[in-house]
């Protein structure tokens, strides 16, 4: 009896002290809805990769966003192992083992990657909207400069700056072993290494530069970039009633670009303002912990919602999902079966989409056959007075997400 009390009674000194209020909020916020959502994400993520993987949605927009959909997953897994998962014991007092054991053997990898997946999916999210800018303000120059094949290296450069950016992460933490020397049991704690995280350290490179790199400037080119797209968007409403269907589903899927970003913008509003609490205020950061918790919660969310919106906004996305899993809900003459779906939604086809400057809609075939790669749809919402004026509205698209603080959260 003596012995398991003993047992019981060791444990890291960063738990020590932890009042039953803190340890009752971090069950709630991180142990059930950080969990759940994040459930919930890992399989709108892996449905949204399958969706936009299909023949029917090859594009290069697709293809950015099925390596958004992959760092979100990615993001979201470490989420749960890191703070949801961690979240039970100091509450419930299962889950010792994973506590003690298995949790601090993964942490010096599993936070590293975390901010790696996160930094990916910030400038994912960015590369995203600056496609769509392309595609709305600059037309003619999308199908050179918005093709899959430069997509794949946008997320491969991408995936190269988030791990040098983040190389230093993997040397900040360090596991010490705590032994109780009556009973021999052996925990394993997680700690600064304070040989490596020195003060110009932290407040240069987990303080200035996060707040600057993860931040201020995605939240600034986001923010400039899609100012642009919605004036486009709202001039292009004023031609509503003269669009045709091809170009109504246009103006839906550049409407569905604003709603990721402004999701994007809310989720990652809380963790900005706990990272300049951080920066400004330095051990009196302490008593915000409880914002600490509920900005990881909105950015395990931030990465979880982006099938929820391809759902509602992405009106191929959805004939296709529910093709592939409600196969008896859609009906054999549904658009999917006619060829003038949009190419920035989807399709390789060999048909291409001409919009002429007088409202109509032509199809020509390319001369040799061969399947050209998919290029946004270029209309003209014509003004009363004027010829017209070019409008390019594409996408299907998301937002990412991001974080905020220098010890384990995001």
């Amino acid at each position: 009896m003596n012995s398991t009390a003993a047992a019981a009674a060791l444990e890291c000194s960063t738990d020590v002290g932890v009042s039953a209020r803190d340890k009752l909020i971090r069950f709630v916020v991180h142990g059930v809805m950080l969990n759940a959502i994040g459930a919930a994400g890992l399989l709108g993520n892996a449905l949204a990769v399958l969706v936009l993987s299909r023949p029917q949605m090859r594009s290069s927009i697709n293809c950015l966003l099925v390596g958004l959909a992959a760092c979100d997953t990615l993001l979201i897994l470490t989420s749960v192992l890191l703070f949801g998962l961690t979240a039970v014991y100091p509450y419930t007092g299962a889950l010792r083992y994973y506590y003690y054991h298995v949790c601090p053997r993964l942490t010096p990898y599993a936070y590293p990657l975390a901010n790696v997946a996160q930094t990916m999916s910030v400038y994912l999210t960015l590369i995203v909207t600056v496609e769509r800018w392309v595609a709305v303000c600059h037309p003619f120059r999308a199908k050179a400069l918005c093709t899959s094949s430069r997509a794949r290296w946008y997320v491969l450069g991408t995936a190269v700056f988030a791990l040098i950016y983040n190389a230093p992460k993997f040397l900040e933490a360090e596991v010490v072993e705590e032994r109780d020397i009556e009973t021999g049991e052996v925990i394993y704690c997680v700690q600064a290494d304070m040989r490596f995280r020195n003060e110009t350290y932290v407040a240069v490179y987990i303080h200035w530069m996060y707040l600057v790199v993860m931040y201020i400037v995605p939240f600034s080119l986001l923010a400039a970039l899609n100012a642009r797209i919605v004036c486009q968007v709202r001039r292009a409403q004023a031609e509503r009633a003269r669009l045709s269907r091809v170009q109504r589903r246009e103006l839906g899927l550049a409407t569905m670009l604003l709603v990721v970003v402004l999701v994007f913008f809310l989720c990652n509003l809380l963790p900005l303002v706990t990272n300049a609490f951080e920066v400004f205020l330095g051990d009196a950061f302490d008593n915000l912990d409880p914002l600490v918790k509920t900005s990881n919660l909105l950015v395990t969310i931030n990465s979880s919602v982006n099938f929820v919106i391809y759902v509602i906004f992405g009106e191929k996305f959805k004939r296709i999902f529910l093709k592939l899993f409600c196969t008896g809900r859609t009906r054999r003459d549904s658009p999917e079966h006619t060829r003038d779906d949009s190419f920035a939604s989807g399709a390789g086809e060999r048909v291409s989409l001409r919009l002429l400057r007088n409202g109509t809609l032509r199809r020509s075939r390319g001369a040799t056959g061969r399947r050209r790669s998919p290029a946004p749809t270029v209309y003209y919402p014509a003004p009363p007075a004027t010829p017209c004026t070019e409008v390019s509205l594409a996408s299907l698209e998301p937002s990412s997400r991001t974080n905020g603080a220098s010890r384990l959260h995001f």
